[in-house]
Parts: structure tokens; sequence; C-alpha cells
């Protein structure tokens, strides 16, 4: 076993994107996020790698779709308002099919917003975040081995099925120093014949496009990109359960909420209410079957968000309406307190029999 390290997420990312076997990182600096690129300044030169400060959010994308279509393990990261110029990028690489890792360590918002923790990003990652039809897998840490961890799953998950793998950690997981274990065996390979690496004449031009202009031709990528995300839906959902054997009531959260909720949970349990903890950790694919039966066991469900209420939606949805959800939440870089959230679960659980 590897010893433990005490790291910030934002640097547990950046290492574990280099025992992924990342070599190049392109990005532009924004709080809460910083760290991963002043991380890779330091490290890449030393590796061999290539560290490139863009010139601008839009720059940094667009290398990254470079180095994609070369075929190479590539990251960038940002926060918010970053990720929404790196928007257009992220829709060219979904429709010419290039593995990535993207990170968003977000802030609050809209606009500029602040530099406190968010998770008022869910929509914008989940529902695609650019033009057109297209999806990302999107991962959810709730602690700094799962920034490592996710991290390098992210990379075998893009390569796996090309496409883009975002990494969304609220800035309370970007900024907090948890022990970590970095974890190289899990690493994984895969052969890329559609990268753009030059033929030396032993084989046909690879084309990496996105444009289409055959209205048939594109509905038909369309199709066909849309079911690799159902089999994606059907194998890759994860999520974590917490007390939830015999729960009556579900509270359903991520990032620094979840971990706040656990806490709510216990306390809510010594005064004998039975309340659990259902986490997405795959924000997309979102573990809608898990919900489902949860939905016929549980008396409700409770949305602990940092928003105004994004997954909440997703959590109707999946509990296709048989129960009550409702939502306990703080916005603008607050975050809830075991006491906000205990007190919900006690409104809940007295309001509902």
């Amino acid at each position: 076993m590897a010893d433990k390290v005490l790291m910030k997420g934002n640097e547990a990312i950046a290492e574990a994107a280099i025992l992924a076997g990342c070599r190049h990182y392109f990005g532009y600096p924004i709080t809460p996020q910083t760290e991963i690129a002043a991380y890779m300044a330091k490290r890449m030169p030393k590796i061999g790698g290539t560290f490139l400060q863009a010139e601008s959010e839009v720059a940094a994308i667009n290398m990254v779709y470079g180095v994609a279509g070369a075929g190479y393990r590539v990251i960038t990261s940002s926060s918010s308002p970053g990720i929404s110029l790196k928007s257009e990028g992220l829709s060219y690489m979904a429709g010419s099919d290039l593995p990535a890792v993207v990170v968003n360590v977000q802030g609050g918002g809209p606009g500029l917003g602040g530099i406190q923790p968010s998770q008022s990003d869910y929509f914008q990652a989940t529902k695609g975040g650019g033009h057109g039809d297209y999806k990302m897998i999107v991962l959810a840490p709730a602690s700094v081995q799962e920034m490592a961890d996710l991290t390098i799953e992210g990379f075998d998950l893009a390569d796996k099925y090309r496409m883009t793998t975002m990494i969304l950690a609220d800035g309370t997981m970007g900024q907090m120093m948890e022990p970590v274990e970095l974890k190289a065996d899990a690493v994984k390979t895969y052969e890329k014949p559609w990268a753009v690496t030059g033929t030396k004449m032993a084989r046909k031009h690879n084309i990496i496009n996105s444009l289409s202009l055959v209205p048939e031709e594109l509905e038909q990528l369309n199709f066909a990109r849309y079911e690799r995300y159902k089999q994606i839906e059907e194998t890759e959902a994860r999520w974590e359960e917490f007390m939830m054997e015999d729960a009556e009531y579900c509270i359903v959260a991520f990032g620094i909420a979840a971990r706040v909720s656990k806490n709510a949970i216990v306390a809510a349990r010594a005064k004998g209410i039975k309340v659990g903890l259902i986490r997405p950790i795959t924000l997309w694919p979102f573990p809608k079957k898990v919900l489902c039966d949860a939905a016929d066991k549980c008396k409700a469900f409770i949305s602990v968000e940092l928003s105004m209420g994004q997954m909440i939606e997703d959590v109707e949805l999946a509990t296709r309406c048989k129960k009550p959800v409702v939502l306990c939440n703080r916005a603008g870089g607050m975050i809830p307190t075991p006491e906000q959230v205990l007190a919900k679960i006690e409104e809940v659980a007295g309001g509902i029999n």
C-alpha cells in the first residue's frame, strides 16, 4: 500500500492526472482552482510534459482539442465563468468524439459571482454545457481521496467511451486538505486507432471533425452517439448509500453537501428518525434506478444543495414523483450546516406520516 500524503484537493487532481499518464495541461488561472495550474506548472517540466498558460479559457480548450485529437491524455481546469468560456470547445469535442478531462471547481454565480464554494453549475455540467445534443460524464468527488481517484477514473472513462469527462467539485473540495493515497496501479490504457498521428503510408488518413453538412448523416451520428450514452447510463452510474437499510426518509446530496448531511443523519438517528443518504458519484449518468427503488420504501426525499435547487429536478425525475421531494439549500457561496439539514429532516418527518 502506498503511503498517504497530505494534499489539497486541487493538488490531488493534478498529481492523479500525472499518474494517469497525462502529460499535457492547458489552462488559465481562476480561483478556487488555481492550485491545479500552479502544481502543473511546477511538475510538468520535470517529467517531460507540457504546461501552457493560455491567453484565455477559449484558447485553452482548443489546445485540449488538438492534443486529444492526437490521441494523448490531456486535462484542463477552470471555475464556473471559465467553464462557460470553454463551452463552445466542449461542444466541438463532443461532436468530434474526443476524450479529455475537464475540471470545474465551482465558485458562486451567476456572473462573476464570488470565489466561495458552490454547486450551481450542476445544470451546465449535466445537461450538456454547450450547444447541440451531447452529454459529458460528470463525476462529483466528496473527499480529497476521491478528487484523486475520480480523476484517474475520469481519464479511463473518457478513453473508453471517446467523450469528455468532467470532474465537478465545489470549491471546498478544491481547498480542503486531507490524507490521500495515490494509486498508480489503477491506471488503464486504451488503443486509439482513430487518432491523428501521421500515417507513415501505413493506413488511411484519420480525420477529426465535427462538421456534418448532410442532415441525414448528422442525424445518424447523433443517434449513434446517444446509443453510446444509453450504454453508459446502464453500466457506469455510481453512488454511495449511507444508512439506507431501514430509511424512511432519504437525503440526496453530493460533494461537501453530502458530508454535512451525514452528520445531520447521525444526529437525526439519535432522535429516532430513520433517515439515510444516497450520494450520486456520477451526476451524469445520474443513479436513477437506485433512487426509483428507494421511492418505493421512503416517505420523502430531501435534496441538499449549494444552489437554488438544480439536482432536485433530477431527483424528482428519478423517483417519478412517487414521493415528495423538498429542497434544503444555501447559495452564493454559503454551505448548509448540519443543524440546518437536521432541522429540515425534522420538518419533513413531522409533516409526513
